[in-house]
């Protein structure tokens, strides 16, 4: 009868547990969500679209888990920063050059779309107890999971290679035929900014790594190959940072405006052609590189972990 007695009461404290965390995680992510969202816009990181669409995508991914918060947060952050950095040179080169990097909702779209997507079907998954990877747990969690880092490893490892990239004393070489070309050319690459995007992808995984020490429970073996996502991670910067240059020299367009003094991504009668056609801009294709980073390390995952 002890026994019986014992047991329900356990099993409600868990469920008064979970009930808890399910009131009060939401409330904490509108939160915090509120304060940097607010805190962007004053700083303008981001416009007013920006900053409402922002909100609601940090809404979803620290509600849903605080590991996938933190990787949000730390793309953000760090993009942010670096756009900020040798402001001056990148007037002088950027066309599009806006104070303090200021985007708008549909560059938060096209940064953040999948991966909420993603955090979401996680989130529906898993409930509110974050996962390692690990296939013979769940093969789809670990897909979900590894397409989000693979996410946030494309759109940092992007950032950084064009922030770091543009300051380089080295002289850029499109990717496809690696001739030199003017800098702010797209799909111009130089070897810092390929190192800067290995880098910047080697800082989500370690996030993800780091975080997962105090909000995931696996076991030991299955805990140790977590290390294995900094290098995915890291490949995973890299080949985003790539295939967004291939897509930028071929799909999309570039051209030295001989008045303005500066490459720009629209045709015209004082535009001389440097590479590409006009297919994609620049939201469209962050979106497609991330796309298929996204896939390629979820699929990636699956056969690791």
């Amino acid at each position: 009868m002890r026994c019986r007695l014992n047991g329900p009461k356990k099993n409600g404290n868990s469920q008064g547990i979970a009930m808890e965390k399910y009131a009060i995680q939401p409330l904490v992510a509108i939160l915090i969500s509120f304060v940097i969202a607010s805190r962007a816009f004053k700083r303008k990181s981001l416009d007013r679209s920006g900053a409402l669409l922002g909100f609601l995508v940090m809404s979803v991914h620290i509600a849903v888990g605080l590991r996938f918060g933190a990787l949000l947060l730390v793309f953000f952050f760090s993009s942010s920063k670096l756009t900020k950095v040798g402001e001056e040179k990148k007037r002088s080169v950027d066309a599009d050059f806006k104070e303090g990097g200021q985007r708008n909702w549909v560059q938060v779209l096209a940064n953040s779309g999948i991966a909420t997507v993603l955090v979401v079907l996680v989130g529906q998954s898993i409930g509110w107890q974050d996962k390692c990877l690990d296939s013979k747990g769940s093969a789809l969690v670990t897909c979900l999971i590894g397409g989000i880092i693979g996410h946030y490893a494309c759109c940092n490892g992007d950032t950084w290679s064009s922030e770091i990239g543009v300051l380089s004393n080295a002289q850029p070489r499109l990717i496809t035929t690696f001739k030199p070309v003017r800098k702010g050319t797209n799909g111009a690459v130089t070897t810092t900014g390929l190192l800067a995007a290995a880098a910047a992808g080697s800082v989500i995984g370690l996030t993800f790594v780091l975080f997962g020490l105090f909000t995931a429970k696996c076991a030991s073996d299955v805990a140790l190959k977590q290390l294995l996502v900094i290098p995915i991670a890291a490949i995973a910067g890299l080949l985003g940072s790539i295939i967004d240059s291939l897509l930028g020299a071929t799909v999309q367009f570039s051209g030295f405006c001989t008045v303005r003094n500066k490459v720009v991504e629209k045709p015209g009668p004082t535009v001389k052609k440097i590479s590409g056609q006009s297919i994609l801009d620049n939201n469209a294709v962050n979106f497609v590189s991330v796309l298929l980073t996204t896939l390629l390390t979820s699929i990636t995952c699956l056969y690791i972990f």
